[in-house]
Parts: C-alpha cells; sequence; structure tokens
C-alpha cells in the first residue's frame, strides 16, 4: 500500500508526518529507520504519527519514532509541527489543540502569524523522574565523562535531558561529548545533551545532541530545559529567547510547579508517498 506523508520543519529539526487518522497502518521502529535513512530513504530527525486519541479530554495522539527506531516520549519542535499538520489537513479547526504524547497530556496554541506556542507542562526536577542516578534530590550534579568533571543539570521535559554550560557553543565538543553524555551509565534511559551559552539574561546560544539522533539543528525539549536549567541556577531570566543552530525560539518559565512554554515556528516542506 501507499502511504501519505508530510515533510516539515522546526528550525530545521526535521521530520516526517503521517496522518493516522484518515490512513490505517501499523508502523514499526523498522520502518522508522528505513524511512529515516538519508541516504536511502525520506532522511528525518523524527518520525510523528498523528492518530486518534485514547483519552476523551484529547484531540489526538502523537507518537515520535528517532531516526534510530527508538520510541521517545517528546518532541518540542515535532509538536509545533504537528499542530500546523492538521490544522492543514483539516483534521481539526481548532486553534488550540490538546495532544496526548507518552507521558502526559500537551497544550498547542496556533497563533495567528502562524506562529505555534507550545505548553510543555511543568518540568521534572527530581532525579528520579529524568531518570537520573543520584545520592542527593536536587537539580544539579557532577557526572564524569572520561576522567573529567562536568557540572549538570538533570531534568525530564517528559523525556530526559542534561544541561551543560559552556563559555562558547561553536567550540563546545558537542560531537564527542554529547555521545558520551547520552550512553553514560547514570542515565538508564539515556538522554539529550544540551550545551548552553549565556548571552546575558535574556539571551542564550544551545546545541544539543539528541538520543537517538545525533545533533540537530535544533531540539524544543531542549530549549525548554536549557531555559529550565538557566533559570533555576540564577543565571537568566524568564521570558528569555535561545539561537540554536536552525533559528531562535521564546521561551518563558515562571518557577517550579509551573509549565514551560515554548513558541516558534513549524513549516511544511512537501508532500510524499512511501511504500509500506
Amino acid at each position: 500500500m501507499l502511504l501519505r506523508f508530510t515533510k516539515m520543519h522546526g528550525l530545521g529539526n526535521d521530520f516526517m508526518v503521517i496522518d493516522l487518522v484518515s490512513q490505517h497502518a501499523h508502523i514499526t521502529p523498522k520502518h522508522a529507520r528505513q524511512w529515516g535513512d538519508r541516504n536511502t530513504g525520506v532522511g528525518f530527525d523524527q518520525l510523528l504519527l498523528v492518530e486518534a486519541p485514547t483519552n476523551p479530554d484529547v484531540d489526538f495522539r502523537y507518537r515520535i519514532f528517532n531516526a534510530d527506531g527508538s520510541e521517545v516520549e517528546q518532541c518540542g519542535n515535532g509538536a509545533r509541527c504537528f499542530a500546523r499538520f492538521v490544522l492543514d489537513k483539516r483534521l481539526t479547526a481548532k486553534k488550540k489543540i490538546r495532544v496526548e504524547v507518552k507521558k502526559g497530556v500537551i497544550e498547542l496554541d496556533v497563533q495567528n502569524d502562524g506562529q505555534v506556542r507550545v505548553d510543555m507542562g511543568p518540568p521534572r526536577l527530581s532525579p528520579a523522574q529524568v531518570p537520573f542516578q543520584a545520592e542527593h534530590d536536587q537539580l544539579t550534579h557532577v557526572l564524569e565523562v572520561d576522567g573529567v568533571a562536568y557540572d549538570i543539570a538533570a531534568l525530564s521535559m517528559g523525556n530526559p535531558h542534561a544541561v551543560v554550560r559552556v563559555d562558547d557553543v561553536e567550540a563546545a565538543p558537542v560531537q564527542v561529548l554529547g555521545p558520551r553524555i547520552e550512553h553514560h551509565s547514570r542515565f538508564p534511559e539515556r538522554v539529550n545533551a544540551g550545551f548552553l551559552q549565556v548571552i546575558d539574561r535574556q539571551r542564550g546560544k544551545l546545541r544539543v545532541w539528541e538520543r537517538g539522533a545525533g545533533e540537530t539543528r535544533a531540539c524544543g525539549t531542549g530549549a525548554c530545559a536549557a531555559a529550565v536549567a538557566a533559570i533555576a541556577q540564577g543565571w537568566m531570566d524568564s521570558p528569555l529567547t535561545l539561537d540554536l543552530p536552525g533559528g531562535r525560539l521564546a521561551l518563558e518559565w515562571a518557577g517550579p510547579g509551573q509549565p514551560v512554554l515554548m513558541t516558534g515556528p513549524a513549516v511544511r516542506v512537501y508532500e510524499g508517498q512511501v511504500r509500506l
């Protein structure tokens, strides 16, 4: 059978989006690996599946597979593309959309200028919720990698993140240190590694090594995690902006127990079909 899909991106973080509401198919990790290959497939950072909800209080269910076939809990840039997709495909007429993800519910707000604001929910700041193996219930920890100690913030935005502050994000060893942190034994479910440079109280720069995808041009949950880490440690104030290789995200966080709000673009690239 032929399956329709849409290629989209949020700040260069790119996605293959499939409507499984009006189409019916069983998608497996094998398909994600096959289609995710940039030489022999469609090529993407993540595969996004739009499904009917299992919860009557939400509008859709949203599943995410990395290019390596692993299923993940959350994707911020993908959430913005999800909102744009369901409107463009007339799967809903709502501008405010509640979506069920693997570990909770997020709220999407498509604004008049085309930007999408996402209520990502409160960050989870306890190591057990990340999960991260730690002796103390706190945000910041020392992580030893190849004999070098790094100060990190470990938290969850529905998926696990480690945030490291760097002096110069362009010179940061993302390609070397990123995979070392991702596979560190203290993160039993692996982790996304963010490298944050603080410019001033309202501006920063960020690069992210994503679990199962490598370095991407933008990571929405990574930007949320970096904003939380920076505000909680007194480096930056809300609201703030973070510049990623693919572009800029606006972020707000009022403190523990409060949701992280992320605003940014979502772009449709092309329509296509794949044989299942």
